[in-house]
């Protein structure tokens, strides 16, 4: 089955604050002298191409660092969905600056992910020439000669300087929120000093950690991130891109800004912890536009509140934590709200660019989304296309002892047949045999039942010593059976439950309504039916706010997680491929699992969500 699921044509608009921002840019013709085309990296190719006033572009930049998690796809429906809506493009960028914690496996994941949320980055419309596809595809390393240049030019211009003092003289010497910055004893430098300085720096000459590259902006400023931020530190270390071309790398914060312009972003969105830093965003392409290294008009920063799950932690430290100490069984496992995770747990990218869609896109920093939105998108779009089946989770043997009087032997199978989805006969029909034993679900035989219980319950002998009959259900797509008890085991409990079988009462038949019935069950034949593993997940943390307030979020894992029931299905979900989602009838929706998690081949399925949100239960 393919991996790729393209977005709608008919995906609603969304219409917010950013979008707002972009139509006036549009009216006023904020870009009408741009010029698209050339080679990202080179500002003077991009003087090539033809302007194109109506297109915008944005990016989706995720560090190649962790997997991405949920909060990252509602980033990625943002960015690319506003390119979709004004028929520009989103670029796919790596911001690959800090080769320590960047791995080629977490590229491969970031790039299959996109894909598979319905974004094809590869070959996206060039919009200087509409119909014709180009890649847009790129890594931060790829402009690491452009962004040295762009250094050197800072320290010409008086806009830059090499400190040498200690990691710790700096912190101090920054300064807090009620206390201004000092001056560095190395920011009198010369420019010719300074630029010498660095470019030891590149050659290797100087040890890691033993000076940085500063912007020159304002040691007095209100917002601490002005106070001279670091532009470039050394750092002796492979990069899985450049190899070890380099011993000195940029500071996020200072390559992003670079990356967006040189790739002529127009709308530049990010969630809001970055808004404090957007003041040096605009300072730093302001120097590069007035030396005449970028091109004008530079990308605008907007900043919107990024999604806050409940029952949730999106830190990759910690999500990296839960990997590394065994808590969960990888970054894919259906428990952790890594993409890869979700997708493994069954949610599908049209439920999740739902979810997002409906988070709204708003300033609000502090909203908290509940983690049954999630599960009421993925019903939303799964109810209508997924496919029925019958499992039965915790089996008890059921055995109807009037079988052969009724069918004239033992060894009868009664065809039945079922429909693939009850609202769409063109999917087809699924089809299975009744035989004298059955398996039902453990819970649908009670000795002493419940005020209100329909299911199996044996005859009762009245006060006066007459004796009611046993309770009267349907198998699904079957006979009506009455119950006639159970055969206990040592402990006392049902083993074996007993049944007769009501004949002509077979669903779909002339007979069927002739006996009225208030409960129906699902049933799988002993015969045929299939073991599987069933892994019944459920959220990962009992808080909705796991880490609020300082806490250990490790001490409300939530231990009922992850159960798994040794469940019979129906024989036609033998032939269930990988990442194949349907509903189990009465239990919820479920997602086979891929090959490599079905343990010596056996069937494996992994519950996605129930009927109905039970978390509160």
């Amino acid at each position: 089955m393919s991996t790729t699921h393209a977005p709608p044509e008919g995906d609603a608009k969304p219409h917010n604050f950013i979008t707002q921002v972009i139509d006036h840019d549009l009216a006023q013709g904020t870009y009408a002298g741009r010029q698209w085309g050339g080679a990202p990296g080179d500002a003077a190719a991009h003087q090539a191409g033809m302007p194109d006033p109506a297109r915008i572009r944005t990016r989706f930049p995720p560090e190649p660092n962790g997997y991405l998690h949920i909060g990252h796809a509602k980033s990625i429906w943002l960015n690319f969905s506003l390119a979709r809506q004004y028929g520009g493009v989103c670029h796919l960028r790596f911001d690959d600056t800090n080769p320590e914690k960047e791995e080629q496996e977490y590229v491969d994941s970031i790039r299959e992910t996109v894909r598979w949320l319905g974004w094809d980055h590869h070959f996206a419309d060039d919009p200087a020439r509409p119909g014709v596809k180009q890649p847009h595809e790129y890594f931060a390393s790829d402009y690491f000669d452009f962004m040295y240049r762009a250094a050197e030019y800072l320290i010409e211009a008086g806009h830059a300087y090499v400190d040498e003092q200690t990691a710790e003289e700096m912190r101090v010497n920054r300064g807090d929120f009620g206390t201004p910055g000092v001056d560095s004893p190395f920011r009198s430098r010369t420019p010719a000093e300074n630029l010498a300085r660095l470019r030891e720096m590149r050659e290797g000459k100087h040890a890691d950690g033993a000076m940085v590259l500063r912007a020159r902006i304002d040691m007095q400023s209100p917002n601490i991130n002005l106070r001279d931020p670091t532009l470039y530190r050394i750092r002796r270390a492979t990069h899985h891109n450049t190899g070890d071309q380099w011993c000195i790398y940029p500071m996020y914060t200072y390559a992003h800004p670079i990356e967006d312009a040189l790739e002529q972003i127009t709308h530049s969105i990010c969630t809001l912890e970055f808004e404090d830093q957007r003041p040096f965003y605009d300072w730093l392409l302001a120097r590069l536009v007035e030396g005449g290294l970028l091109l004008a008009p530079p990308p605008r920063q907007y900043e919107f509140g990024r999604l806050n799950v409940g029952h949730v932690i999106t830190s990759k430290r910690k999500l990296r934590q839960l990997v590394e100490e065994g808590h969960v069984a990888g970054w894919d496992d259906p428990r952790m709200p890594t993409l890869a995770g979700l997708r493994r747990r069954g949610y599908t990218p049209e439920a999740l660019r739902l979810f997002a869609e409906r988070s709204g896109v708003t300033k609000t920093g502090n909203a908290w989304t509940d983690y049954a939105a999630l599960d009421a998108a993925l019903r939303e779009t799964l109810d209508p296309v997924a496919p029925r089946a019958m499992a039965v989770l915790e089996p008890i043997k059921l055995v109807i002892e009037n079988w052969a009087e009724v069918f004239g032997s033992d060894g009868h199978l009664e065809p039945c047949h079922a429909p693939a989805h009850p609202h769409h006969p063109e999917m087809g029909e699924r089809r299975f045999m009744l035989g004298k034993e059955l398996w039902i679900e453990r819970t649908d035989y009670e000795e002493t039942p419940p005020k209100g219980f329909f299911r199996l319950y044996p005859p009762r002998q009245a006060a006066d010593g007459s004796i009611t009959p046993g309770n009267k259900v349907r198998l699904k797509y079957g006979y009506v059976i009455e119950c006639l008890g159970a055969t206990k085991n040592e402990a006392g409990g049902a083993s074996v439950v007993r049944a007769r079988l009501l004949k002509d009462t077979k669903s779909g038949t002339p007979g069927a309504d002739s006996v009225k019935v208030k409960g129906v069950i699902t049933w799988v034949g002993a015969h045929d039916g299939l073991p599987a593993e069933v892994r019944l997940y459920d959220r990962l943390f009992t808080e909705e706010q796991p880490d609020a307030g300082g806490r250990d979020f490790l001490s409300v894992l939530n231990p009922a997680s992850l159960k798994t029931a040794q469940a019979v299905v129906e024989p036609g979900l033998g032939q269930a491929q990988p990442e194949e989602r349907l509903q189990f009838e009465r239990h919820g929706f479920f997602i086979a699992d891929r090959r490599e998690h079905q343990p010596g081949g056996r069937l494996v399925f992994n519950r996605v969500t129930g009927l109905r949100d039970s978390w509160g239960k």
